[in-house]
């Protein structure tokens, strides 16, 4: 049953052989790894009119020129990572980079930053999503963690089915966001141009704003850099797409840096033409279209549309925290399990435990992960200045073709990115101090994950060395009646001609004991049995006791001392626990003893 439903969610498995089915298209990718990235024109723009509504709102004007700064940051990130597409077409993107040209704790600060950004894209967008389905019934509002739970679970459930038919769903509802951003847009600026939207409702370009700094300008900067977010998603996920992947995977970027600008700007533009007033009843996008079109059915396709890309932007996560976890598993610094395919050909184990950081999240900031989005960026742009300043070290030692004009698009990108983390930093340290402790904390536990991996290779590693010999085996058999289940496991010892063969029972009270040893020299008279009184009713320590006298007893007689372990099946799963569990309790203490083999003799129950 369990595995019918598990097909019946996930689907069926693939063979390996269709790995390459399960490439994505530039449509696709476009789709399911810029979720993120177009997303964020839904609440970068409101964070640059947050900071200067702090001044007043003829500051607003501000947002004009903050907006063409953040789109040359954003050619420049898109110019640099296209670059990296082409120099690592295996993806990895920021970490790959790093490591390979600033060092591999570099490369440790890229990939632990891009992971827990991950997290948190998930975490924060599923969480924006819902704010905004709740907006519209405030009824669920009290449901929000549950409602983001649910969402989570769906997307990890999907992506389990495989990445092309995730893509597939997905791509429907990103691609009708766009068109209708663009609509909305499209609407907002004729009303503008056609002169329907009065010049009173906006300060003029330019009007001098009491109060104004550079301080504040950065902020605002640093708060619409934000919407940059996902940038990096698709120079990770190259090996998700067709071949030729960094050809595909280079137009896919390139798109998404289109799109991304025409929309941030777009909106930008229409919130200062319209006099948009930040606030925390509605957000800036709906008073746009509410503005633009005015509360009719349109309106409310532009919300829905929002809250989907919202919640999908979730999706660049699943799409990108995999393969990287994979780069970092290969290299020894995450467990391996992060390495197998699932069912379905997609790194399952990835995938289900980003579902389950993310939910954790939700539930311990209540599903209000607002808060979280300085540090959401900042976790980005660390890994940018990163693998932008890796890429000049590259070009500047490598000296290829072309080598200086790829230097010089690559420190503009990392002049850019540096400013910008550097801002966060600065403006936004009460939000993002938490970098200074996860970061350290995050290269410690990789670096103790490795030098786990070193010392268990030392040890396995085959070389010449004298093993121990083995004069003989004795076997110790718990038993805990006179069943079919010993007699079982006692025919198999035999049928091995073992030389010395022990029966061990643990007996709770001396009547009892003596009766046993009776009964089982009738039953078994050529098996000696030794029997231990248990005054506290401990099966395990008396048990452990017996084998720490035989083997200091047999140390030096070269005797290997092998525990077989008696266990009855029930016929059906869920009979299990009505039984107690006393044979995996004495297999888990035994595990801890050197020089101890274990083994189990199952019998199997037919009813």
């Amino acid at each position: 049953m369990k595995s019918s439903f598990k097909r019946y969610v996930i689907g069926k498995p693939l063979k390996s052989e269709a790995l390459g089915e399960q490439k994505l298209s530039k449509t696709k990718a476009l789709a399911i790894l810029s979720s993120d990235a177009l997303s964020s024109v839904a609440y970068g723009p409101e964070q640059i009119l947050l900071v200067l509504m702090t001044v007043s709102t003829v500051a607003f004007w501000y947002s004009l020129p903050i907006a063409v700064g953040v789109v040359v940051l954003l050619i420049a990130l898109i110019l640099s990572y296209r670059q990296v597409i082409f120099a690592y077409p295996h993806g990895g993107g920021a970490y790959v980079v790093s490591r390979e040209n600033l060092g591999v704790n570099a490369g440790l600060v890229a990939g632990g930053s891009l992971l827990v950004d991950y997290i948190l894209t998930v975490a924060v967008s599923v969480s924006a999503g819902t704010d905004a389905i709740t907006s519209a019934f405030p009824s669920l509002h009290a449901h929000n963690v549950a409602i983001a739970i649910f969402f989570v679970i769906c997307l990890t459930l999907l992506n389990l089915r495989g990445v092309t038919e995730s893509a597939s769903i997905l791509a429907y509802p990103v691609y009708l966001f766009v068109v209708v951003m663009l609509v909305l847009i499209g609407v907002g600026v004729y009303n503008v141009v056609t002169g329907q939207v009065p010049d009173t409702l906006h300060a003029p370009i330019g009007t001098p704003v009491t109060g104004i700094s550079l301080f504040i300008l950065l902020k605002a900067f640093a708060s619409g850099s934000s919407a940059l977010t996902g940038v990096e998603a698709i120079s990770n996920a190259i090996p998700n797409f067709k071949d030729p992947a960094p050809k595909n995977a280079s137009k896919t970027l390139l798109a998404m840096g289109g799109i991304l600008a025409i929309l941030f700007v777009g909106i930008v533009l229409l919130a200062y033409f319209y006099g948009i007033v930040p606030n925390s009843k509605e957000t800036v996008v709906s008073q746009i279209a509410e503005a633009s079109v005015g509360r009719n059915m349109f309106y409310y396709i532009i919300q829905g549309t929002t809250a989907m890309i919202l919640v999908l932007a979730a999706n660049t996560g699943y799409s990108a925290f995999p393969l990287l976890a994979v780069n970092l598993s290969k290299d020894g610094f995450i467990p391996r399990i992060f390495q197998v395919r699932g069912d379905r050909l997609g790194y399952s184990n990835g995938i289900v435990m980003l579902g389950i950081a993310a939910i954790m999240l939700i539930v311990l900031f209540d599903g209000a992960t607002e808060h979280l989005i300085p540090l959401y960026a900042v976790g980005v742009f660390i890994p940018f200045t990163l693998a932008q300043v890796g890429m000049v070290r590259k070009w500047w030692y490598d000296k290829s073709d072309g080598w200086i004009g790829k230097l010089a698009i690559n420190l503009l990108g990392a002049v850019i990115s540096f400013i910008v983390a550097m801002m966060f930093l600065v403006t936004k340290l009460p939000q993002v101090w938490p970098v200074f402790i996860f970061v350290p904390l995050i290269i410690l536990i990789f670096h103790r994950i490795k030098q786990h991996y070193q010392a268990v290779g030392e040890q396995l590693r085959l070389e010449k060395r004298e093993l121990p010999v083995i004069e003989g085996n004795l076997f110790i058999i718990p038993v805990a009646g006179m069943t079919k289940v010993v007699e079982n496991s006692l025919h198999y010892v035999k049928s091995l001609h073992v030389e010395k063969v022990v029966a061990f029972y643990v007996a709770f009270d001396q009547v009892e004991a003596k009766a046993f040893e009776e009964k089982w020299a009738k039953w078994q008279p050529d098996v000696r049995l030794v029997t231990y009184y248990s005054p506290y009713r401990s099966i395990t320590q008396p048990l452990m006791k017996f084998i720490d006298k035989v083997e200091h007893q047999y140390d030096k007689s070269g005797y290997q001392v092998t525990v077989v372990i008696p266990q009855f099946l029930p016929k059906k799963g869920w009979h299990h626990m009505l039984h107690n569990q006393s044979s995996l309790l004495i297999r888990a203490a035994l595990l801890f003893h050197k020089n101890v083999v274990i083994m189990t003799v199952p019998y199997h129950l037919q009813k």
